[in-house]
């Protein structure tokens, strides 16, 4: 970790983390004292909308000045996965976006953010283009929609997760029947193995009501007007499948319900929505510490915009020898800190040893047991997560209007839950004072884990035509 960054509450396995968002702030102290480097970026989707964040860079003569190539790329990688676009606009000077240009051509990591972000998801060539000066930029504009809260009807509500999927019959808000079953989508390659296990999900609820007026659903990837852009759950599907069959899946599901109004939308959306439902409260950012971590965000005005927010894949720790995301390979990403795979990495350093053949929903239960009977190295893990929290809510801040963070997923069940949010208040606490009284942390009620997600899926369509 570098001189001017020292972090006041560390990781009891995992000392080395160096959160990024003391990097920036230790940037912001030395440009109170010395004229910095100023950076405008402006991220363009294809629907119009257009997200802007002001940064100033240390002086290049300065110990950090000499990491800025690599301050920018991690600035714009945030960006890139929280706002999501396929056009970025830097008012740089022109040496330091001729480099990051660079980055997106020579390096395995950039050319898949490139490929994700231009290619798959909004379809058009990826670019990097520099701006003499912040007038030239785009200028900011945000596409909102009022998405959720319909509870009038005969609803279905689901929502597809990597190893389970869950579905709700939802008549006027009552919850009337839910199940849970068990899934490895990732594994299967044809795509009507796809349609069938989703249609039967269907059947299952409908057979629970008079009638269906809407369907909604959240799953884990990148959904644009119902369509598939990108998802792990159909990662073993041949592209050319996937083109032709995968991509509009809810497309065909809806025709084959009569074309009732049908909603599909990223979970971590709908993970925010049902919290932003439950507190009756809105600036929620929702994070799920599941398989993967699944990030949503509702606006103060209560509505979810066209970000991204795949935060797993938005960098949070700057070391250089930070864990690598298995699907990028990216370094200090956020999956590796806030999922089933956080609590995997940290088996080895706790020194709870388990085999190997077992899955990771298997060894977190594992390690769940033995915090229920008090073992220190579960707590160890439990404690680390939540340092990683704390120091990644005061990152997310810097992003999102935030005022309320729930917390939810398989990883916070039980005491290990109560561990991560105390350690995580730990933080703010020590480094980040001023947030203390603006961010409250919530976990969902057992009310709310049951049914919210369901519910809030539910409620995604309108009846109104």
């Amino acid at each position: 970790m570098d001189a001017e960054v020292r972090a006041k509450v560390l990781p009891v396995l995992d000392a080395a983390f160096s959160p990024a968002i003391l990097h920036i702030k230790a940037i912001k102290e030395i440009v109170k004292q010395q004229k910095g480097i100023p950076v405008t970026v402006a991220v363009e989707q294809t629907d119009g909308s257009v997200y802007r964040f002001s940064y100033t860079l240390p002086p290049a003569e300065h110990p950090l000045g000499k990491r800025n190539d690599f301050y920018l790329e991690r600035m714009i990688k945030f960006l890139l996965w929280s706002c999501g676009g396929y056009r970025i606009h830097v008012a740089a000077p022109k040496d330091l976006v001729d480099r990051l240009k660079l980055h997106y051509v020579e390096t395995e990591c950039g050319r898949f953010d490139a490929k994700l972000m231009g290619t798959l998801i909004y379809e058009k060539p990826f670019e990097i283009v520099w701006a003499a000066t912040e007038a030239d930029l785009p200028k900011a504009h945000e596409a909102a929609r009022a998405l959720g809260r319909h509870l009038d009807g005969c609803r279905i509500g689901f929502d597809l997760g990597a190893s389970d999927r869950k579905v709700a019959a939802v008549c006027d808000g009552k919850v009337v029947f839910s199940e849970e079953v068990p899934w490895m989508p990732a594994l299967q390659a044809d795509p009507q193995w796809h349609y069938e296990e989703l249609m039967s999900m269907l059947k299952s609820a409908a057979a629970h009501l008079p009638r269906v007026d809407a369907i909604g659903g959240s799953s884990a990837g990148v959904y644009v007007n119902n369509k598939v852009q990108v998802a792990s759950l159909f990662r073993s599907v041949p592209t050319p499948l996937f083109k032709s069959r995968v991509k509009e899946i809810f497309l065909e599901l809806r025709k084959a319900w009569n074309n009732v109004p049908f909603e599909v939308v990223n979970d971590g959306e709908v993970t925010a929505l049902a919290g932003a439902m439950s507190l009756q409260d809105n600036s929620v950012l929702g994070v799920a510490l599941g398989s993967s971590e699944a990030v949503g965000y509702v606006t103060p005005e209560g509505r979810i915009t066209s970000r991204l927010n795949e935060l797993a894949f938005a960098p949070v720790d700057y070391r250089d020898n930070a864990p690598a995301d298995e699907w990028s390979g990216d370094l200090g990403c956020g999956v590796q800190y806030f999922s089933q795979q956080a609590v995997g990495r940290l088996l080895k350093p706790a020194g709870i040893d388990l085999p190997g053949s077992m899955t990771l929903p298997e060894k977190l239960k594992e390690v769940q047991k033995l915090m229920a009977g008090g073992d220190e190295r579960a707590r160890n893990i439990f404690s680390t997560i939540g340092v990683y929290l704390g120091y990644t809510t005061a990152l997310y801040a810097e992003y999102y209007d935030i005022r309320n963070v729930l917390t939810l997923g398989r990883v916070t069940s039980g005491e290990g839950g109560s561990i991560i949010l105390e350690k995580a208040k730990e933080v703010l606490c020590l480094e980040f004072p001023e947030l203390v009284s603006k961010i409250a942390y919530h976990t969902p009620n057992e009310r709310d884990k049951r049914h919210g997600q369901a519910i809030a899926a539910a409620s995604l369509p309108s009846l109104e035509k």
